[in-house]
């Protein structure tokens, strides 16, 4: 039982860490917490991927010694994902960090029920 721990031990806390911000994301009023509850799932999605990708006494695929089987190397896809998901997961976060900064000027609030009860007051307002 403890070795199946130790060998699946990077799934069992990437699925941790997403159920951390998944709650994170529904719990939360706050919109800059509901931004780290989702950064906190990209990083699982990313242990999951890279512990995935690794195969135990191979090296990176980088050609050095010149050797070219693919037995020495581990796969670089996974790799090649992670890099391109933190990348998009940045700009992502930049994107919503910066409307909440446009929500919080123009209603003096973080918390998601308060916008959203203004924004109707605001509808309700403009439809008389």
């Amino acid at each position: 039982m403890l070795e199946q721990i130790y060998n699946h031990f990077n799934d069992i806390v990437a699925a941790i860490l997403f159920v951390i911000g998944f709650s994170n994301l529904l719990f939360q009023k706050n919109l800059i917490k509901k931004i780290i509850g989702i950064n906190i799932m990209d990083v699982s999605i990313y242990l999951l991927l890279a512990s995935q990708g690794y195969i135990s006494g191979r090296i990176a695929p980088i050609l050095t010694d010149g050797s070219e089987n693919a037995v020495t190397y581990i796969n670089p896809i996974p790799s090649g994902l992670v890099l391109t998901g933190i990348v998009v997961s940045v700009s992502v976060t930049a994107l919503m960090l910066s409307m909440t900064v446009r929500l919080y000027r123009k209603y003096k609030t973080l918390d998601l029920d308060e916008i959203l009860m203004k924004v109707r007051r605001e509808k309700e307002e403009s439809e008389k």
